[in-house]
């Protein structure tokens, strides 16, 4: 079935930016790009780029920038399918990117802060830029998934689920390898990467639970 196009313009052109962004990480480095795209199929990126990796990264930030701006509009859809609202709230959609993306960000900064701290910082950096990379590569994926949402399939709560449990599936392969990458060292400082996981990767999303259930 195909879905009646609306007024639509704002996220078209959010879309289209979004590609945008991605075009200038490609023609940035597109040796690294085109090994960024078969991330999931080959360990290639993950070895040559991992100790080049800066703490300010172009190639990175690009990415990055497109896994805000089509995180948002995914939950914007995902929020006008909940509360069965048509129109497009441009202040409620730079809300939720700019929430997402202080979030992320200030998320990394503690997480370098505290590998500092427990002076395991080659242990973090290496799972943060692992972790990094696939959320990156989750935003091109809610990209594309953005675009049909938009204009050619009709959203449905069994359509998010599958969308959901594919999003999930994607971050849970790429935890898996990050541990399985690094599980010599992670063996050698088991006790404070527990700290680090139940702290920074597992009480932030049970308080977002909370916030989210309580309103």
């Amino acid at each position: 079935m195909i879905r009646a196009v609306s007024s639509n313009e704002f996220f078209t052109i959010l879309i289209i930016a979004s590609l945008l962004i991605v075009a200038m990480a490609k023609l940035l480095s597109p040796k690294r790009f085109s090994d960024f795209v078969f991330v999931f199929g080959r360990s290639k990126y993950l070895k040559i780029y991992a100790r080049e990796q800066k703490f300010f990264d172009r190639f990175d930030a690009l990415l990055f920038t497109n896994l805000v701006i089509s995180s948002a509009i995914f939950i914007f859809i995902l929020y006008q399918y909940l509360t069965g609202t048509s129109g497009i709230s441009i202040n409620l959609l730079f809300k939720l990117a700019f929430g997402i993306g202080a979030y992320l960000l200030i998320k990394v900064l503690i997480e370098r802060l505290i590998g500092s701290l427990f002076e395991i910082d080659k242990l973090i950096d290496e799972y943060l830029f692992q972790k990094i990379t696939y959320k990156n590569y989750l935003g091109l994926i809610l990209l594309i998934v953005n675009a049909f949402l938009i204009f050619t399939l009709v959203p449905s709560l069994a359509l998010f689920y599958v969308i959901g449990g594919a999003l999930l599936l994607v971050n849970i392969i790429g935890l898996i390898t990050s541990f399985k990458t690094h599980q010599s060292l992670i063996k050698n400082n088991i006790f404070y990467f527990i700290l680090y996981l139940c702290a920074l990767e597992i009480a932030p999303y049970i308080v977002l639970y909370k916030v989210f259930v309580s309103n």
